[in-house]
């Protein structure tokens, strides 16, 4: 049994083939096209044709995209939207997408704010208007496909978005895509309401990249895999799942990295330093599994508040430009020449100084023709070197919660160009396979539960409750695909909520397990 795991990059989609004990038999970096299609065929087509296996023994497909990031921050192929906010008269005075740029506020046809919604208590603001809601589906008749229904506290109480939800598919037919922001995002009505507007516009993606990679898997021969996506908490998802929920695969490449920077190299908690081409993502590997950002996040000028790996970018990579000037100092990028480094780098018979052209100058790496670097001044070198590592080394520091040394692990094409030592860590380490950790942390992948609640002590004993919430998400893992003897508790929140009554929490737990062979 084999499994077969892809990473589209803005440089290189990365693919792998595992065996049945995780080992990797083959791995391939085939250059992203502008048809994302074209590279993850030519990706899949070179990796089988280097392992020579039997086609009909992959059994399981895995697949990390940048489709719907990229969507969001190109605004392109965005789905016409309608927005029901269940939350009048509390909430009139901020209409629904209030602070978004005018080229992406283009998506929402129309809107509508009706009455309804809760107290931060559970308590009725007021009832649900459902004359007025129908009357706004009704109007959305023919006019979209998708819908986004918010409710003030529905974190806490989700009947009214559930009814709003019925009621919608009840006047639109069943086939229209209702995207409910309880399902979606936490606590904070616009944030929240912003994340399920940007998962109701993102459906048209999440049907072409899913039917697009169930589509090449076919024309390759293999037609016994199961299918699932990388979401961004480090764990898989089915392909049903990613289409109700496109938005949740955004930053997976980033989390694949961490993921597959764990298994490689055997480390439960340490900063993973992946560098690409362009960027160098740093993330935390928490119990082996990426560290949730508990901040609100901006994607695209749109703030949400939805689950996203806590991920640091700088503008450092493999092909970023290296600047001598005349008063002596040294710059790396921000710019980079991306995938053409093969023909802009001096090592390549190209006319750009980069990032990669010093690390060979140092002897750091062995790549294209060394002697094509020999002409950069050393100092040159040692300063744009020195520059890199400050880069990094201020980078890690913002990751770390204490001023303990941590290990770090090294993965990415790029990471040819890190120094083997850094402050503030305690180790540095580059595994085998650290060029297509991306890849191989979606086919090493497991499938999760998570159950967030708020639970109220004085009712049910902490001990009782948390066992109950355990079990629960135990299951919510089983259902998504896993082995129920695999499944282990990974994480555990329990937050008090001093503005509720009584002795309440929020409490969040997360089980993941392997997928079944």
């Amino acid at each position: 049994m084999y499994k077969l795991g892809i990473d589209v990059g803005g440089t290189n989609t990365d693919a792998v083939l595992i065996d049945g004990n995780r080992r990797v038999v083959a791995e391939v970096k085939h250059p992203t096209t502008g048809d994302i299609y074209d590279g993850i065929v030519g990706a899949v087509r070179e990796v089988l044709a280097r392992a020579d296996v039997d086609r009909s023994e992959i059994r399981q497909a895995m697949l990390g995209t940048t489709q719907c990031t990229n969507a969001i921050v190109e605004r392109k192929n965005l789905a016409p939207i309608g927005i029901l906010r269940i939350g009048a008269p509390a909430t009139l005075g901020i209409p629904p997408m209030v602070d978004w740029a005018e080229d992406i506020r283009r998506i929402a046809v129309d809107y509508a704010i009706v009455g309804g919604g809760f107290e931060y208590d559970g308590k009725e603001l007021a009832p649900f208007d459902r004359e007025a809601a129908g009357k706004f589906f009704e109007g959305l008749k023919g006019k979209v496909e998708s819908v986004a229904i918010s409710c003030v506290f529905s974190t806490v109480r989700n009947d009214h978005e559930l009814e709003a939800a019925a009621l919608c598919r009840e006047v639109m037919g069943e086939d229209v895509h209702v995207s409910i922001s309880s399902e979606i995002g936490s606590m904070g009505l616009i944030e929240r309401e912003n994340a399920a507007i940007l998962n109701a516009a993102l459906y048209q993606v999440a049907d072409r990249f899913t039917e697009g990679f169930a589509r090449s898997l076919a024309e390759e021969g293999v037609t016994n895999a199961d299918v699932y996506l990388s979401q961004n908490d480090g764990t898989l998802m089915t392909m049903e799942y990613a289409r109700r929920y496109p938005i949740l695969t955004i930053a997976c490449g980033p989390t694949n990295s961490i993921r597959g920077a764990s298994y490689l190299s055997q480390l439960s908690n340490a900063v993973v330093i992946d560098v690409g081409g362009t960027t160098t993502d740093l993330g935390m590997i928490q119990n082996g599994f990426p560290r949730e950002s508990g901040v609100a996040v901006t994607i695209g000028g749109v703030r949400t508040n939805f689950r996203m790996p806590d991920v640091i970018s700088i503008g450092l990579g493999g092909g970023s430009i290296v600047r001598s000037h005349a008063d002596g100092s040294v710059t790396v990028g921000p710019d980079s020449v991306g995938y053409r480094i093969a023909e802009k780098a001096l090592v390549f018979g190209g006319d750009t100084m980069t990032a990669t052209d010093v690390a060979v100058r140092l002897g750091m790496a062995q790549l294209g023709d060394p002697s094509l670097a020999a002409g950069i001044d050393e100092d040159v070198a040692l300063k744009a070197m020195e520059a890199m590592r400050a880069m990094i080394e201020d980078s890690i520091d913002a990751m770390k919660v204490s001023g303990a040394d941590i290990d770090a692990v090294l993965v990415g094409g790029g990471s040819i160009i890190v120094p083997d030592r850094l402050a503030g860590t305690k180790t540095v380490v580059k595994p085998d396979h650290f060029g297509t950790a991306n890849a191989i942390g979606s086919a090493i992948s497991k499938v999760s539960g998570t159950l967030e609640q708020l639970i109220n002590y004085d009712e049910i004993p902490r001990d009782e409750a948390l066992e109950k919430a355990r079990a629960a998400a135990v299951e919510l893992a089983v259902q998504s695909g896993a082995v129920r003897e695999t499944v282990e508790i990974i994480e555990v929140e329990d937050v008090p909520l001093a503005y509720y009554p009584g002795n309440t929490n929020r409490v969040k737990i997360k089980a993941a397990g392997d997928l079944a062979d």
